[in-house]
């Protein structure tokens, strides 16, 4: 597993990328209401990430399973959509939804990747606790994450976080080293498994990663829609998920994308 620890000029820089995805995110939560299509949402995405001559991350992915390169800038996934949600004009966000927003660029040369779930509206108490839960979850990360950490201490907390709460981890899909592409070594799940304990990860000064729980209010089961892109969970039930950008340091970590 070839893990590429940064050098202080390469943290500099994905926290100047980290900043204008912190940035439209913030702009995209503020404009998100009933009645916005995930297609606007895009649009802004993309204007604000031009301005800041930074290149959206998603927009021109391919997959072997999709016909089509991934449209958007954004990732919009509501409700059920755990991820990879395709912004749409046919999306248009109703009071009581809860939103994804994975949102990344690269600006000179390095990534940054964050994401949010927000409410839309009036939203129900268990979809308040879900979003509520799965930010904790990765709350834990950085409270947590330090040099000489094992990940399976953390992923073991968030696990527990998420399953005590009534909820599940997703399986499918873990955190990443990013840096110059936006998926490295290593991988960092939020949950515990052989093959985790097998080859662990030890945390170490230098080391960047996008952290991101994503949690079902149901089962932790995953299909992919015909798309070739769009994950909802498989029992119909909400899915929540957000992500930050973190640099391993002397005495901890420190969030890249806000």
């Amino acid at each position: 597993m070839a893990i590429t620890l940064k050098s202080r000029r390469e943290i500099e820089l994905m926290r100047k990328a980290g900043a204008v995805v912190a940035s439209v995110l913030s702009k995209l939560q503020e404009i998100a209401e009933p009645g916005v299509s995930t297609s606007q949402l895009n649009r802004v995405a993309l204007e604000m990430s031009a301005d800041a001559g930074a290149k959206p991350l998603f927009k021109g992915v391919r997959n072997p399973a999709a016909k089509a390169p991934f449209s958007g800038a954004v990732c919009t996934s509501v409700n059920e959509q755990v991820v990879h949600g395709i912004p749409s004009e046919k999306v248009r966000l109703k009071s009581g939804d809860i939103l994804s927003i994975d949102f990344g660029v690269r600006l000179n040369g390095y990534c940054g990747d964050a994401a949010i779930t927000i409410g839309i509206g009036e939203v129900l108490q268990e979809r308040r606790k879900l979003m509520e839960v799965t930010k904790e979850a990765l709350q834990i990360v950085i409270a947590k994450a330090a040099p000489a950490v094992k990940w399976s201490r953390i992923a073991a907390e968030i696990q527990n976080c998420v399953e005590s709460a009534g909820f599940s981890v997703v399986k499918d899909f873990v955190g990443h080293g990013i840096g110059r592409r936006m998926h490295e070594e290593p991988k960092v799940p939020n949950f515990v498994s052989d093959e985790l304990l097998a080859d662990d990860v030890i945390l170490t000064e230098g080391m960047v990663l996008a952290v991101e729980p994503m949690v079902n209010a149901g089962g932790s089961s995953v299909r992919t829609l015909k798309d070739g892109w769009t994950v909802i969970t498989r029992d119909g039930k909400c899915s929540a998920h957000f992500e930050h950008t973190i640099v391993i340091v002397k005495n901890g970590c420190e969030v890249l994308t806000i």
